[in-house]
């Protein structure tokens, strides 16, 4: 059977490219390799947080205000809430990186937020033990998405919208050309004329030109029972994402499973090919991430409730990449979102399917183009 479009990977950002190809009215195939959803990649872990005030850069903001209207579109179609409002938290050193870019972005934007205090913080969320020189930026905008609800509803939507989504078929190889694209998989082969890649950590498998341009990383999520709970349920702790001497941290309160969440970027720099990361966690692992919770959130530092795994995919400078092919003007790749991706989810889809079928989007994307690494993009005419 012939297609519209083609998207090779159905996590956060596939199934949302299926779903907005869907509502354009195109015939789409959606193709997974593993489950739908799966726990193989960086879509799944319960939640993301989401925050509107962007120290990576201000040129995220417009997208993210697209986000949100779009998650809240999401949800009146699926009827169930999948974006949830906590406040939030950007903690780091004042002149730092962290403090100062979100303070840029927010300047910039017109953006609402609250500069506090260690002290402040803690008598505000006593959840939280920062210390001098940790201050807080607050904004009332942040929250966080369910991440496998919005990865099942984005293809129940698209399933609405007539999409043909195919999990456990994993494609083997692809070619463009004029004529358009055919992928074959180890079920079957596929025509279409256009195609969208989503993979992830494979995206270099994928596309193996990206191979020095998208590198898996391994992180570790804790989910701990806090000694007072009632400090860190949904209502009474914020999310924070925060910039300590320890590292840099992100965490939410207890919902859906038992515990509070905590993370830490880069958590022990192991990087390289998805399917060799090491899946099982380790005392260390768990080392890492409670010296964090013992010094910050002791009133959360009880039992461990669950330990899982999951993955980055980084580009070089940690932005993301989304972006025609440079040699096949009918394949489009959106990969390297770095660990801070999925908020984005809603609008890349979106972003996707307009480049897709109009061959352009309304959105700014000279931050996330290829031609940024210049001679590193080793982006070639040949089919992988």
């Amino acid at each position: 059977m012939d297609y519209d479009v083609i998207v090779i990977g159905i996590g956060g950002m596939g199934s949302a490219a299926v779903y907005h190809l869907a509502r354009k009215g195109v015939r789409v195939l959606g193709l997974e390799q593993y489950d739908i959803p799966h726990d193989r990649g960086s879509s799944h872990g319960v939640n993301r947080i989401i925050r509107l005030g962007y120290a990576e850069h201000p040129s995220y903001v417009p997208l993210l205000r697209r986000a949100y209207e779009l998650w809240r579109e999401l949800e009146a179609a699926c009827g169930e809430q999948l974006l949830f409002i906590t406040g939030g938290f950007d903690i780091g050193p004042r002149d730092g990186t962290l403090v100062s870019g979100v303070l840029r972005s927010c300047a910039l934007h017109g953006l609402q937020y609250e500069l506090m205090e260690p002290a402040a913080v803690n008598d505000r969320y006593p959840g939280f033990r920062l210390i001098d020189p940790l201050v807080g930026v607050f904004q009332p905008d942040s929250g966080f998405v369910l991440a496998e609800r919005s990865v099942i509803a984005h293809v129940e939507a698209a399933h609405a919208r007539g999409a043909d989504v195919r999990a456990r078929e994993t494609v083997l190889d692809w070619e463009a050309s004029d004529a358009g694209v055919r992928v074959r998989t180890n079920r079957g082969r596929y025509r279409a004329k256009r195609l969208v890649i989503t993979a992830g950590p494979w995206a270099s498998s994928v596309v193996p030109a990206l191979r020095t341009l998208t590198v898996a990383e391994r992180q570790v999520l804790l989910f701990a029972q806090p000694l007072r709970p009632e400090l860190y349920r949904l209502g009474r702790f914020p999310i924070f994402n925060m910039d300590a001497a320890e590292g840099h941290f992100y965490g939410l309160p207890i919902h859906g499973v038992p515990g509070v969440k905590i993370g830490k970027y880069h958590h022990l720099h192991q990087q390289g090919a998805p399917d060799a990361l090491d899946r099982d966690v380790h005392d260390e692992d768990e080392r890492v991430l409670r010296d964090a919770i013992a010094r910050y959130f002791p009133d959360a530092n009880g039992p461990t409730m669950a330990l899982k795994t999951c993955l980055f995919t980084n580009s070089p400078d940690e932005h993301f990449i989304i972006d025609r092919h440079p040699h096949h003007a009918s394949v489009f790749i959106a990969a390297g979102f770095s660990g801070h991706g999925f908020k984005f989810c809603s609008v890349v889809g979106e972003i996707l399917a307009e480049l897709a079928v109009d061959g352009a989007t309304r959105h700014d994307l000279s931050l996330f183009r290829l031609s940024r690494f210049g001679s590193q993009t080793s982006i070639r005419p040949s089919n992988p």
